[in-house]
């Protein structure tokens, strides 16, 4: 099992709490983005640049992820493709991304571009707290423990 995670846009406190993960279950984590991120010395963790543009990263990410890899985004499209690919989409305020919600998911996220485009004020989202944070952490916990045990 692989941890990859969009970094273009994940919160520090979302990276630190996958460092943390990493070392303490001998886990391997990349995290992939546009630009050049900074890591650990570890060999569980690593960081791959991908060239600027639009969806490369998610591209790379889609391209690598295997059935029962998790991959941390905020991107419902590439969530989608995630669970495609029997991947674990999990977004970094704790929710997971299933099979039951995603096509919702996209459909509101259409709506709301198209009322931006429109030239609507949707505002943008809550800004990230300390409970995302524990609900991230809580969540991925409870998976990682489902799939040690095999539940």
């Amino acid at each position: 099992m692989h941890i990859w995670v969009d970094a273009d846009a994940c919160p520090a406190v979302i990276k630190d709490i996958l460092f943390r993960v990493a070392e303490r279950l001998q886990l391997n984590v990349t995290l992939v983005a546009n630009q050049l991120v900074r890591v650990p010395g570890s060999r569980f963790i690593r960081a791959l640049q991908v060239p600027a543009g639009a969806d490369a990263a998610d591209a790379e990410i889609v391209a690598r992820v295997h059935s029962g890899d998790i991959v941390v985004t905020g991107d419902i499209p590439l969530a989608a493709l995630v669970l495609d690919k029997g991947g674990l989409p999990l977004n970094p305020r704790g929710e997971w991304y299933t099979k039951d919600t995603i096509a919702q998911q996209l459909s509101m996220r259409a709506f709301m571009e198209e009322l931006r485009g429109s030239g609507v004020d949707t505002g943008g989202p809550a800004a990230f707290s300390q409970a995302d944070s524990r609900n991230f952490a809580n969540a991925l916990d409870r998976q990682l423990a489902r799939q040690r045990t095999g539940r």
